[in-house]
């Protein structure tokens, strides 16, 4: 069904509106596609906490893990380009990956959070990149792969980076500058360019509330030793959030939580992804690729988040065990949300694309009701 862009504007505009004025967001960014064309877009609110810049059309934001998503594109899209079947062993492209029995994880496993290798037991540095991959190559399986799932916050766009690297001779940004961001014109980064800085909005962390959900994950992301803090720790550094706001760290290609962009920006390109990985004439996306996006490959309770997560190859579903949708209300919808409440979708059953982005975190590692709100009103229309 066709949305009416008036009367989509009509009700999302209150609830964006509510977002600054009851639940503390600072500068936000809303985008909503369908069928290839743009038929909402708001923006509001401040780049700053001293609220002297507003946030305009053009600003840029860091977006977390909503990079991952980028990143899985571009992966997907190398091995498309060389008939490489999601089956085969991450081994073949990049041998040094198969020591410590990893020999026999598959593409299709680590794109789905099923490798095991969601913590480093080496301390290696977050910017140190030749390093991570030598520790990564290293590492035994935390669990026996394809055994379950557990989010790789960290190391998974390192993963996806190295691969892209062995199979293409390019680094995973450069890929996506020249084969999605520069052919069209998204205003996204993975490596922001020096001359971009004036155009970003400064990061806040989030403030202390209420106690964050899940509780479990929380508390164990606090406590020395478990799986969550080994998560989110390792690689080393680049734990505090202010650090983010730096030119030099938004300068680093950092494919699994640095991706700096506007909410149009993510939302055309997951417009691609949900028109069947066409545009303007154009297959990007082949069929088959669209369908191993969709396709749910890791489904439950997740060994990092503690709670129900679903995958498929290289973005996050809505789990079947999960009554709050994420990614609307179809099974074919995938994206990524990233870290604070940045969130980017596609379903490609109504061609929509959706993103919203924001510079006051809030403490949640998943969507929270600020877009999902937004989501809710889109589907109420359909």
């Amino acid at each position: 069904m066709q949305l009416e862009a008036g009367q989509l504007l009509q009700r999302l505009k209150p609830l964006f509106d509510e977002n600054f004025e009851k639940f503390g967001e600072l500068g936000a960014a809303v985008s909503v596609w369908q069928n290839g064309k743009p038929i909402a877009d708001l923006y509001g609110g401040f780049c700053d906490g001293s609220r002297e810049k507003s946030w305009t059309r053009d600003t840029l934001v860091l977006v977390w893990s909503a990079t991952k998503g980028i990143g899985s594109a571009c992966l997907l899209h190398a091995l498309q380009q060389r008939n490489i079947e999601l089956k085969r062993f991450v081994a073949e492209f990049w041998p040094e990956f198969g020591q410590a029995g990893k020999d026999k994880i598959t593409l299709e496993q680590l794109l789905s959070h099923q490798a095991g290798i969601c913590a480093l037991d080496q301390r290696v540095d977050v910017l140190d990149y030749g390093g991570v991959i030598r520790a990564l190559e290293a590492q035994a399986p935390l669990w026996p792969p394809g055994n379950g799932h557990g989010y790789h916050a960290r190391t998974f766009g390192f993963l996806l980076d190295e691969l892209v690297r062995r199979i293409t001779g390019n680094t995973l940004s450069d890929y996506w500058q020249k084969n999605f961001a520069q052919p069209l014109e998204l205003d996204f980064w993975i490596g922001l360019p020096e001359a971009q800085n004036s155009r970003v909005a400064t990061i806040y962390a989030a403030k202390s509330g209420k106690p964050p959900e899940p509780a479990e994950f929380y508390r164990d992301l606090v406590t020395a030793g478990t799986l969550a803090r080994k998560t989110f720790t390792s690689p080393h550094g680049l734990n505090v959030i202010s650090k983010m706001n730096d030119p030099q760290i938004r300068a680093q290609p950092n494919v699994s939580f640095g991706g700096i962009g506007s909410a149009s920006a993510l939302a055309k390109f997951y417009s691609v992804l949900a028109n069947g990985g066409e545009v303007n004439g154009q297959t990007l996306f082949s069929r088959k690729t669209i369908e191993e996006m969709t396709a749910t490959l890791s489904d439950g309770i997740d060994r990092v988040f503690q709670i129900p997560t679903a995958f498929s190859a290289g973005f996050m579903k809505d789990s079947r065990d999960v009554a709050r949708r994420m990614f609307g209300r179809t099974a074919m919808s995938f994206g990524h949300p990233g870290a604070g409440g940045s969130h980017a979708f596609a379903d490609p059953e109504n061609n929509i694309a959706f993103a919203y982005v924001m510079n006051q975190m809030e403490q949640s590692v998943l969507p929270n009701e600020k877009s999902l709100r937004l989501v809710d009103a889109i589907y109420d229309l359909l």
